[in-house]
C-alpha cells in the first residue's frame, strides 16, 4: 500500500511543511508543499537573525501545517511517518522543527526519521523528474552551502568531492548586493539587473581556477572583495555606479566558476547526470549556462523548479519517502538536531 510521509523544514528562515505519497514502485508524488517565510523580518539586518528565525518558525509551524494538511485533503491520521530537518542549519531553527516533528510522531504513533538538509535538496528533484540515476552529481548552490556531491544512492551514499572554502555563492550575491543598493536577498535583485547589463564589462576574478587549487573546490570572497574594490574606485572618481553592468559581470564570474568545475568533476567521473538544486539553481544565467555545457559534453541536466529549490517542507518529505522506502531505521526520540551535520550522514 502507498505510504504518506509529512517533512518539516525548519534550517534556516523558511518553515516548511511538505506532504508526499510514497507508491509502491518507489516513486514519490508530491501532495502539498507549504511555506512561511521570515525573510522580510531579516531584510532590514541584511542577513538572517537567528533569535528572529526561531520565533517565526515557532509562530508558523502550526498554521504551515494546517495548510499543507487542508492543500493535500488529508488528515493527520493518514500520516504513516514523519521526516524532519536534523541538520545542518541554525541551531535554535532546528530545534523547533525537531521538537514539533517529535511531537507530531508521538500524538500519531508513527515512526520518524531525522534526515539531511542538503541531501533534501537533492532528492526534492525526484518529486519533478522522477528517480535519480545511480550514480549522479549534485552541484548545491545556496546562502550556506556551495557543494559538488556524487550520489550513489539518496537514502544513504553521498560523498562531497568539493565544498566552498569561503563563501557560499548564495551568500556573496547577498553581499554584492549590499554594495549595490540591491534589496535582500541579492539572488533575485542581481538576476533581473544582470539582463540589462554586459557581462563582459567588468573582468572580474574566476576563484580557485588556478592550476594549483583544488580542482572541484570554491572561493567566492575574493570575487566580492573585487566588486567592493571596482565600486569604491568608481565612487572616488566621482562616476556613476552602472549596476546593470556590474551585477551581470559579478554574476558570469559565479556562473562560470559553478559549471565549468561541475561539468568537469562529472565528465572526469564518468557520470552522465547532474542535478542543480539549491536557491541558487533559481538563477537564470546559471541554469541556461549550464545548460549549454552539459549539452556539450553529453550530460543530462535537471534542475527542479524555482519553488522547489528553496527550502521547503516537500523537499524534506520527499528524501524520508526515500528513507522509508530503502528500509532504513527511525530515529528514536532523544535524538538532537546537529547545526553541523556532515552530508555524508544522510539520516539520523
Amino acid at each position: 500500500m502507498s505510504r504518506i510521509v509529512m517533512g518539516i523544514e525548519s534550517s534556516c528562515d523558511e518553515t516548511g511543511v511538505g506532504l508526499v505519497r510514497l507508491h509502491d514502485d518507489g516513486t514519490v508524488e508530491l501532495l502539498a508543499d507549504e511555506v512561511a517565510s521570515s525573510v522580510e523580518q531579516h531584510a532590514r539586518f541584511g542577513g538572517v537573525v537567528p533569535e528572529v528565525a526561531s520565533r517565526a518558525h515557532l509562530e508558523a509551524m502550526v498554521p504551515t501545517a494546517r495548510r499543507a494538511f487542508d492543500t493535500a485533503g488529508l488528515e493527520l491520521s493518514d500520516v504513516d511517518a514523519i521526516a524532519v530537518t536534523a541538520g545542518p542549519g541554525l541551531a535554535g531553527a532546528l530545534l523547533v522543527g525537531v521538537s514539533a516533528a517529535k511531537a507530531y510522531a508521538t500524538a500519531l504513533d508513527v515512526p520518524l526519521y531525522g534526515v539531511n538538509h542538503l541531501a533534501g535538496h537533492i532528492a526534492v528533484d525526484t518529486l519533478q523528474h522522477g528517480p535519480l540515476p545511480a550514480p549522479c552529481l549534485a552541484l548545491l548552490v545556496s546562502g550556506g552551502h556551495t557543494q559538488l556531491l556524487r550520489v550513489d544512492d539518496i537514502a544513504g551514499k553521498i560523498t562531497e568531492i568539493g565544498s566552498t572554502v569561503d563563501d557560499a555563492a548564495g551568500e556573496a550575491y547577498d553581499k554584492v548586493a549590499r554594495l549595490l543598493d540591491l534589496p535582500y536577498p541579492g539572488g533575485p535583485p542581481i538576476d533581473k539587473a544582470a539582463k540589462n547589463g554586459d557581462p563582459r564589462a567588468i573582468a572580474f576574478p574566476r576563484g580557485m581556477t588556478g592550476p594549483r587549487d583544488a580542482p572541484f573546490d570554491f572561493s567566492f570572497s575574493g570575487l566580492k572583495t573585487a566588486v567592493a574594490r571596482w565600486v569604491e574606485a568608481a565612487e572616488r572618481r566621482g562616476d556613476p555606479i552602472p549596476v546593470d553592468n556590474v551585477a551581470a559581470s559579478f554574476q558570469e564570474a559565479v556562473a562560470d566558476v559553478l559549471t565549468a568545475k561541475a561539468v568537469r568533476a562529472a565528465t572526469e567521473s564518468g557520470i552522465g547526470t547532474l542535478v542543480i538544486s539549491g536557491g541558487v539553481a533559481a538563477n537564470s544565467r546559471l541554469s541556461s549556462l549550464a545548460a549549454e555545457r552539459c549539452e556539450a559534453a553529453g550530460i543530462e541536466l535537471r534542475v527542479p523548479r524555482p519553488r522547489l529549490c528553496t527550502d521547503n517542507g516537500a523537499m524534506i518529505a520527499a528524501l524520508g519517502a526515500h528513507v522509508v522506502a530503502a528500509g532504513c531505521t527511525p530515529s528514536s526520540l532523544d535524538f538532537s538536531a546537529n547545526p553541523a551535520l556532515p552530508v555524508s550522514t544522510v539520516s539520523i
